[in-house]
């Protein structure tokens, strides 16, 4: 049994970057000797274990063999005479398709390391035309890697497009689509992301609520503007999304969330930013009443901490570059008017039913209509 460090790990090590997560390949074993070592199986598909101890995932050495349609259309071989040269051989990218060997040696048959040093992406043999999900990881490789001057090389382009055109990209299920949308958002380039897959025909098929926003030159600047000044105002997925779906229509919005499934945390946001964003970037020219209404409407009061993101959302769709951003400003100082108004404070201890409310209400727009009047220093 030998045990190697594989894919992302070196590939970042290399880079400089911080390593994530490590993923090792065990060659020679078999699965009842991966159990008797104290392996926890985990794969479904194919002989995957967790380490007892780090619980680190490691993986028997395989090979795949295409044998239908889709992302799903493979049959996994293992056995202890697979080589580690042949489970590399089935990886995307060559700058995935490296390895440590127990000395820490680097291991790279496919020509890695100088993919790295060229700022490359390209794929390590034809089979990668086989995968449609190596479309979207290209895609998501070239918006994490954009700021490092990474490009894909013409060639893996060229398969990226035959991919396309061959209809396999309709095989992919929402879920898989989801995994590599949600990674791209985190990357320091987002835009790259969807700016890969309309290079190569696939935003359409994949994501087509999104692809007319990057069908010309006007709507793809504008949709890239908003992500990356997104981008710099929160590293968090579901703000940089809620500012590329903001301008989409709420029956859009519904529709995108419900293909993909998207966690409640990501829908409701880019719901209330398409729904609530140009009158949050009014905010500042707001009366007491206009203020307290959109503060309801966001929920803000039970949902401080959503209405915070709605808010680095509405900044990133205003592009001001003011700091602070007014709007924002002034409805962050409501909000804290607001929230400072209780049943208690507002002497409404007496009242019952729907009169609390409504005099809670009454007191909360004296509150900001007074702090309108004589403004906090």
């Amino acid at each position: 049994m030998q045990v190697y460090l594989v894919g992302g790990a070196v590939r970042d090590e290399l880079l400089g970057i911080p390593v994530r997560e490590r993923d090792w390949v065990v060659v020679g074993a078999t699965p009842d000797e991966m159990l008797q070592a104290g392996y926890q199986p985990v794969g479904q598909d194919f002989p995957v274990y967790l380490h007892p101890k780090t619980r680190e995932e490691y993986a028997l050495a395989r090979l795949e063999r295409k044998v239908g349609p889709g992302y799903r259309g493979f049959v996994t071989e293992f056995s202890p005479t697979v080589t580690l040269e042949q489970d590399l051989l089935r990886r995307d990218l060559t700058i995935n398709a490296m390895a440590r060997g127990p000395g820490g040696e680097l291991i790279d048959p496919y020509g890695g390391e100088r993919d790295l040093r060229a700022h490359l992406l390209r794929h390590v043999s034809a089979a990668f035309s086989e995968d449609p999900v190596r479309v979207l990881r290209v895609a998501r490789f070239a918006a994490r890697f954009a700021a490092l001057g990474f490009a894909i090389a013409p060639p893996t382009l060229a398969l990226m497009r035959q991919l396309v055109a061959s209809g396999e990209m309709a095989a992919l299920v929402a879920e898989r689509i989801w995994r590599e949308l949600e990674r791209a958002l985190g990357g320091q380039r987002p835009e790259r992301f969807f700016e890969t897959l309309e290079l190569c025909g696939a935003l359409p098929i994949v994501l087509p609520e999104l692809a007319l926003m990057w069908a010309s030159a006007g709507p793809a600047a504008e949709a890239a503007r908003r992500l990356k000044a997104a981008a710099a105002l929160s590293t968090e997925g579901a703000v940089r999304l809620a500012a590329l779906t903001a301008t989409l229509a709420p029956a859009q919005i519904v529709a995108f969330a419900a293909r993909l499934r998207l966690p409640t945390e990501y829908s409701d946001l880019c719901a209330l930013a398409a729904r609530l964003g140009d009158p949050i970037g009014r905010a500042d020219q707001l009366d007491a009443e206009g203020l307290l209404t959109l503060l309801e409407a966001a929920d803000a009061l039970r949902r401080p901490e959503r209405f915070s993101r709605l808010l680095l959302v509405g900044e990133a769709l205003a592009g001001s570059g003011a700091t602070p951003w007014p709007p924002g400003a002034a409805l962050r100082r409501a909000l804290t008017c607001v929230a400072a108004v209780s049943v208690g404070s507002a002497g409404l201890t007496g009242l019952a039913g729907p009169e609390v409310g409504t005099a809670l209400r009454a007191a909360r727009l004296a509150a900001l209509t007074k702090a309108g009047a004589d403004p906090a220093p």
